[in-house]
């Protein structure tokens, strides 16, 4: 597996000990769970993504600038930023994570397969607010690892989820922040019903983000109906041709909104 030798080359050029010292040294925190647990301004709070390519898409931008392209989202009224660091299947680095931090004062969550702890430790390094760790990939104990590390470091993790059993081992960990994904990895179907029928299953103390899947304001408005005021939106912003206008106009009520 891509990720393992990933891992091993990590862990060959900097020892673990060395990595999770450098992760403990201080450094300025941006508050990424606090920023979600409260709908913003316009009712809602969005998570845009800085995303180059997708397994089930394949190149989404091809000239991507992920410093030019936080800055319009910051612009457009986004809570947070989520940046994809996965190389094999995103075209994605570290690279773009650091750029991304550099280039607003949003909190940044590091999107990526993370299985093990020296890849907290480097998000850390890397200076990442938050990590996601999806419960699908992980063993029960690694994700209570995983998410302990996290807190002795002061970072946040969005905990993904896709399924009943997913929702309970997030449950069982601990986690308070919880991504319901919209799409199923294996067929990459997407339906945002999922959210929708997820939701319900979550812990009065733990927060949900949609994600996947969310095109347009009609999509919100139905994840809305369900309780949910947290979205991760990254492919349809991309493509647009001008996301700071595109964010703002999924935070806009539609009219039929306003009379309802």
């Amino acid at each position: 597996m891509q990720k393992h030798r990933e891992i091993a080359a990590l862990l060959q050029k900097t020892p673990e000990k060395e990595l999770r010292e450098q992760a403990l040294q201080p450094r300025k925190r941006r508050q990424f769970l606090e920023r979600l647990r409260q709908p913003g301004q316009s009712g809602i709070n969005i998570i845009a993504e800085i995303k180059r390519a997708s397994p089930s898409k394949g190149l989404l931008c091809p000239n991507l600038d992920p410093a030019a392209l936080a800055r319009n989202y910051e612009s457009g009224g986004a809570a947070c930023l989520s940046v994809l660091t996965d190389r094999q299947f995103f075209q994605g680095s570290p690279e773009d994570l650091l750029a991304t931090r550099a280039a607003t004062q949003l909190p940044v969550l590091r999107k990526d397969f993370l299985i093990a702890a020296c890849q907290i430790y480097e998000s850390c390094i890397l200076g990442a607010d938050a990590v996601l760790l999806i419960a699908r990939i992980l063993s029960a104990n690694q994700l209570s690892e995983l998410l302990d590390i996290c807190h002795a470091l002061g970072m946040d993790a969005l905990v993904e989820v896709h399924s009943e059993s997913d929702v309970a081992s997030a449950a069982r960990s601990g986690a308070k922040l919880i991504g319901i994904n919209n799409r199923n990895l294996q067929t990459f179907h997407t339906d945002i019903a999922t959210s929708m029928q997820l939701v319900s299953l979550l812990e009065p103390d733990q927060i949900p983000v949609a994600a996947s899947g969310i095109q347009n304001r009609q999509d919100i408005e139905r994840l809305l109906e369900s309780g949910i005021f947290n979205f991760l939106i990254g492919e349809s912003l991309v493509r647009s041709n001008d996301p700071t206008a595109f964010l703002k106009s999924l935070m806009t009520a539609s009219q039929c909104e306003v009379t309802a």
